[in-house]
Parts: C-alpha cells; sequence; structure tokens
C-alpha cells in the first residue's frame, strides 16, 4: 500500500475517531437531561418510582456509551498499525520524526512530559492488549454523570420503597384539587 493510501485512511480513522467522541457526547447529554428530568419530577409529584426511572434510563444510557467507546476503541489499533508501517518505512535519520505518531504519543505522553524521553515507550513497542477495553464504561470520562444519576436515582428509590420518604408514594402522584 502506497504511503498516500496509508495516510488517507490514517486521517479517515482519526477522523471517525472524533465523529465517535461527537456521537458519545450526544449520547451523554441525553442521558443526563433525561435521568435529571426523572429526578426531577420524582420530588415534584413526591413519587419515588420516578427515582427508579432515573436509575434505569443512567444504567442504559450508560451501557450505550460503553458500547460505543469500545466500538470506538477498536480504531485505535489500526492506527497504531500506520503509525508503526511509516516508522518502519522511515530511514535511521529521519525515525525519530517519523510521522505520524498521534496513537503512540498518547501512550507516551506522561513520560515525555516528565522528562524521561527514550527511557520508557518506542513506536515499536507493541500496544498490546489495551486494559481498558472490556471496562471502558468504568472510565470516568464513560462513566460521569451516569454513575452519579444512577447512584442518586436508586438511593432514594430504595429510601421511599423502605418508607424513609413517608410523604413519597411509588407511582400514581395526588391529584391536584381544584377549588370551586
Amino acid at each position: 500500500m502506497s504511503d498516500s493510501f496509508e495516510k488517507d485512511e490514517y486521517f479517515a480513522l482519526v477522523k471517525a475517531v472524533a465523529d465517535f467522541d461527537q456521537r458519545l457526547l450526544t449520547v451523554k447529554g441525553w442521558g443526563v437531561t433525561l435521568s435529571l428530568a426523572a429526578l426531577g419530577l420524582g420530588f415534584q409529584y413526591r413519587a419515588y418510582g420516578f427515582f427508579l426511572i432515573a436509575a434505569a434510563s443512567s444504567l442504559a444510557f450508560w451501557v450505550i456509551e460503553h458500547a460505543g467507546k469500545r466500538h470506538q476503541m477498536r480504531h485505535y489499533v489500526r492506527i497504531r498499525e500506520i503509525e508503526f508501517n511509516q516508522y518502519q518505512r522511515a530511514s535511521a535519520a529521519e525515525k525519530a520524526f517519523s510521522s505520524p505518531r498521534t496513537d503512540w504519543s498518547w501512550q507516551t505522553a506522561s513520560e515525555t512530559l516528565a522528562g524521561e524521553v527514550g527511557k520508557a515507550g518506542s513506536p515499536l513497542e507493541q500496544r498490546g492488549r489495551n486494559k481498558w477495553y472490556g471496562f471502558a464504561g468504568l472510565l470516568p470520562h464513560v462513566a460521569l454523570p451516569h454513575a452519579i444519576t444512577l447512584a442518586i436515582g436508586l438511593f432514594f428509590f430504595c429510601q421511599g420503597y423502605q418508607g424513609s420518604l413517608p410523604t413519597f408514594t411509588l407511582g400514581n402522584p395526588p391529584a391536584a384539587t381544584s377549588s370551586k
């Protein structure tokens, strides 16, 4: 494959990863909106069933975001392969400056910024299995704020179910009385 096609593929993959981020932000926004609305309705109508809806919607959007993040992470492997191929084809003098290295630089950024350049990481290192792939949903930027609204929803639902919120009912908010 020529360098031109490989670089075109590389930048298409980088764009696909960025597009995933935009979609995941949309999922996060919908999740937060629905969960907070359900929490608000629970307090407004004093119906703890809404808290369960808030928790369930938080969990649902969290699972969707986790799946999306895992799909996004699948592109990282090919991005790294292209970076590796470009590095391998560079002359000895150009290897230190071979490009692109976006994925590789993220992996070694903390060592580089700490002044440990050359001690850790090399573009020749294989990425290996991404330890977070199966647990992408536990990464803070994926889990938050879903985990918080899930915990709050479950907490208040359990409080209502146990009777600790005496003026709350499971559902069917009291009918508004009209004054005649």
